[in-house]
């Protein structure tokens, strides 16, 4: 993972407050999977070696899910309409910082319209 041929995409679970560790794990492994049906390279930070440059495995990132995308980033639209849709989902409020290229945007429920507009002009900002 992290090749020449790749984009690195870190995204961290940032759990409601009140959420007992082994849910928030659980959180983690939840959205990891989804991500992985769009046929990316996507697993849990603390599940082997970062890509060359990333940070070390601290309390935050023990909610890391590393995506590796091919360089012209096609899909990474769609990675970020997965982590909305997942966050859509849940009761808790949870946030996902979402970081490719050293640029980040932390996601949470927000309004629609809200979300739309704040995501569009990140994925515009990152694609292809």
């Amino acid at each position: 993972m992290g090749t020449e041929d790749e984009r690195v995409v870190l995204l961290v679970v940032e759990p409601d407050p009140d959420v007992d560790p082994d849910i928030a794990d659980r959180l983690a492994r939840r959205l990891r999977t989804e991500v992985a049906q769009l046929d990316v390279d996507a697993r849990l930070a603390v599940d082997g070696p970062l890509p060359e440059g990333a940070k070390g495995v601290d309390a935050v990132t023990l909610g890391a899910v590393v995506v590796a995308l091919s360089a012209s980033g096609s899909v990474f639209p769609l990675v970020v309409e997965t982590v909305r849709d997942w966050l859509s989902r849940q009761a808790a409020r949870h946030r996902v910082s979402v970081t490719i290229d050293g640029d980040t945007i932390a996601l949470e429920k927000a309004s629609a319209d809200e979300r739309r507009a704040l995501v569009d002009a990140y994925v515009l900002r990152h694609s292809g």
